[in-house]
């Protein structure tokens, strides 16, 4: 049986984990929620990192992301807006459609930065879909799994993901009780962009998934820096239908 998700509202402190470059401090916030709207899930996620780079000047940046996905992986609404000094640096919008067929491409159609459609490899899986792909695989014992995903934050279609796992934990005590009687999985997700072949990820993800979908440590590696995410805040929401 496939992993069952919980719709949840989570909020992560955010503190430098370590720097190879300009950036010597860096605290922040990130607030997630999935939300089960009976069809499909909602998910919402904002980030803000005030860093500081040598010197002592203080950059704030920052994210914003929604997206509606049915529950059948198959259709996802997408908006993604990033900012440096409130000011917006990229952005995102559109939906996207996979086939019935694994074996058959998809694709997305973008609104923003600009009008056009890219055709998404067969095998693409959306976001959700991609936590559940994990999380079934740490469970089945298995230790790497590689998989396209398109999640709306990139402009240039889906990434490929490589994803290494390196346990199935027993249930252990957990300051948040609705944690304590389930299993976990540490894994680390590297995320490439398919249109250059790129040998180096674009972007590394560290985390802790319980069974049910609930992240309670991550590890976010821009190349420059990397951010550690602790869980402070947990609030289950209730099922949609």
């Amino acid at each position: 049986m496939a992993a069952d998700l919980a719709a949840h509202r989570a909020v992560y402190k955010l503190t430098l984990a370590s720097s190879r470059g300009a950036v010597s401090a860096a605290v922040g916030t990130m607030a997630f929620e999935l939300a089960d709207a009976c069809e499909g899930w909602t998910t919402r996620q904002r980030l803000r990192i005030n860093t500081t780079i040598d010197g002592g000047q203080n950059i704030e940046i920052g994210s914003d992301y929604a997206t509606f996905e049915s529950k059948d992986g198959r259709n996802l609404r997408f908006s993604m807006r990033q900012t440096t000094e409130q000011a917006i640096s990229s952005e995102t919008e559109g939906q996207a459609s996979l086939p019935a067929s694994v074996t058959t491409t998809g694709e997305v159609r973008y609104t923003s930065p600009e009008a056009k459609t890219i055709a998404l490899p067969a095998g693409t899986v959306m976001p959700n879909m991609h936590t559940i792909a994990v999380i079934d695989a740490a469970r089945a014992g298995k230790k790497f799994l590689a998989i396209p995903l398109f999640d709306g934050t990139s402009a240039e279609g889906a990434q490929d993901t490589s994803v290494a796992i390196f346990s199935w934990d027993k249930p252990a005590p957990h300051k948040f009780d609705v944690l304590s009687a389930l299993p976990s999985s540490r894994m680390r997700i590297a995320f490439f962009d398919r249109t250059q072949g790129a040998t180096m990820p674009d972007y590394e993800l560290g985390i802790r998934y319980y069974e049910n979908g609930i992240a309670d440590a991550i590890s976010m590696d821009f190349g420059d820096f990397v951010i550690r995410g602790v869980l402070q805040e947990l609030t289950v929401l209730p099922k949609g239908c």
